[in-house]
């Protein structure tokens, strides 16, 4: 195959655990010891589509726990040795999640009560009715359904956001992801992804809590750059009636609404220093304050932080806190800009081509080597976004089969700027001429203006053409003029 064709679409391995269990039927275990209950349960049971085990002591009861794993416990409260509170009491240690109706008579509801402040899901009172039972039975089933959704959820983005799935033969990235998996399996570290924008600073962040030890708690992202200050703290934290004149009910905020999981702040240089000074407090302590509350609220998060800016520059200019940086950069994760992983750029043009042909419902097999060429030459100022752009647009644009070089975009065939007459715009009045050399220096200059005249003074168009940033560009142009 050739490396500038599409691979063919692979499946992700599938999860052999928990996820496979969606299409099966629920299992159910009774522990009771009267046997004319369990086989009426059991009939019940069976009728529904359970799975059924049945045990008639505490003991027996808890061993087909462990061996079976069921999702679902119908347990008596009285039994022979264990009772029935004892037994909740050790299937709740042993899997907290699991779901347990009791069984009482009327005079033991107080021990029903008892129960429920364990963890019981509910509880029925014996005698009960098959109709009582299967209400109770389908509540629960809701609840089993739900959670199967949320198991296949996390598993799909668990495949999608793998550290495996990243595309790179670049050194200095291939480093930095080594780095991430060792920080994503630690519990609380935070992390600071670093890199310009459209290097892919979310992909990571999520590929690092689908590899940590919080993947089926809550992953909650918010840009600090695309909200007022006012709007960004109200959001992070919440409110409380009356906080602001709009705040007609109390609302919980992203934290408390992802604590258990990973908070991912994108643009983490933009927040005002009210929140930042609130932010340092959540990740020292792991406490807040609605906005207009007076209770001190609880949390437990993983944050991941991005930026695209340069924090330590942040904090000289007093727009960043410096105890938070420290608190923040615990690890530090930089990801090169497309431009510095040359090697990189046409594998992911034909991944990015794989996916869009599913997406466009279309059928495209690879790149030309003269389209391939030109693509690595760019400089790609909007990195992986921007060759997405570049990549789907084309696919739009362009009959199927293979993308050549006269297919791309004008910005990408065109990074030469020519003179009208076709001759190159750089001239040659500029060659030394017996002793009088140019500086390298005064050499630069000269092909700036160039460059700057060809492209109509458009200093974004320049500075992509040059193989540099429009700072830096803007940068030299204001040297050149103060000299």
């Amino acid at each position: 195959m050739s490396p500038l064709s599409v691979p063919p679409s692979e499946a992700p391995p599938k999860d052999r655990g928990e996820s496979s269990r969606v299409n099966m039927p629920y299992s159910a275990l009774i522990i009771d010891d009267e046997e004319l209950t369990l086989r009426t349960i059991s009939r019940g049971l069976r009728q529904d589509g359970f799975e059924v085990f049945t045990a008639l002591s505490g003991e027996d009861g808890l061993k087909l726990f462990h061996d079976e794993n069921p999702d679902l416990i119908l347990l008596d409260i009285v039994l022979p040795g264990i009772d029935g509170v004892e037994v909740l009491r050790q299937i709740k240690q042993a899997n907290p999640t699991a779901i347990v109706i009791m069984m009482s008579a009327y005079h033991l509801v107080e021990r029903a009560v008892e129960a429920m402040k364990l963890g019981a899901f509910d509880y029925l009172v014996k005698p009960f009715s098959l109709d009582d039972m299967t209400t109770t039975l389908h509540r629960a089933a809701e609840v089993l359904t739900l959670r199967v959704r949320v198991r296949d959820s996390v598993e799909s983005e668990r495949g999608r956001y793998n550290f495996g799935r990243v595309i790179t033969h670049n050194p200095a990235t291939i480093r930095m992801l080594e780095v991430a998996r060792k920080a994503a399996e630690t519990d609380h570290t935070t992390i600071l992804i670093q890199g310009e924008s459209g290097t892919g600073k979310g992909v990571l962040a999520r590929a690092i809590h689908y590899a940590s030890p919080r993947t089926a708690m809550p992953l909650l992202e918010l840009n600090c750059a695309a909200l007022p200050d006012a709007l960004l703290e109200s959001e992070l934290f919440g409110y409380e009636p009356g906080a602001f004149t709009d705040a007609r009910r109390r609302k919980e905020g992203l934290l408390e609404r992802a604590s258990g999981g990973t908070v991912f702040l994108d643009e983490i240089a933009n927040m005002s220093a009210s929140v930042q000074a609130k932010m340092l407090r959540v990740l020292e302590e792991g406490t807040f304050m609605r906005l207009g509350g007076t209770s001190t609220i609880q949390v437990d998060i993983r944050l991941v932080a991005a930026t695209n800016d340069e924090l330590k520059n942040a904090i000289s200019q007093g727009r960043f806190r410096e105890d938070l940086y420290y608190r923040v950069n615990v690890v530090q994760l930089y990801i090169p800009p497309l431009r510095e992983r040359k090697e990189d750029i046409v594998p992911l043009a034909l991944e990015i081509l794989q996916k869009l042909n599913g997406e466009l419902k279309k059928c495209f097999t690879g790149l030309t080597p003269a389209a391939a060429e030109l693509l690595e030459q760019y400089p790609w100022p909007g990195n992986i976004r921007e060759l997405r752009n570049v990549i789907e647009r084309t696919m739009i644009l362009t009959s199927e089969g293979e993308i050549d070089a006269c297919h791309l975009p004008e910005e990408i065939r065109d990074q030469h700027p020519q003179k009208k007459n076709g001759e190159p715009f750089f001239s040659a009045d500029i060659s030394p001429t017996g002793d009088q050399f140019l500086s390298l220096r005064e050499l630069e200059d000269h092909y700036i203006e160039q460059v700057l005249a060809a492209t109509g003074n458009n200093k974004t168009q320049a500075a992509r053409i040059l193989g540099i940033h429009p700072t830096s560009l803007q940068r030299r142009l204001k040297g050149k003029a103060l000299e």
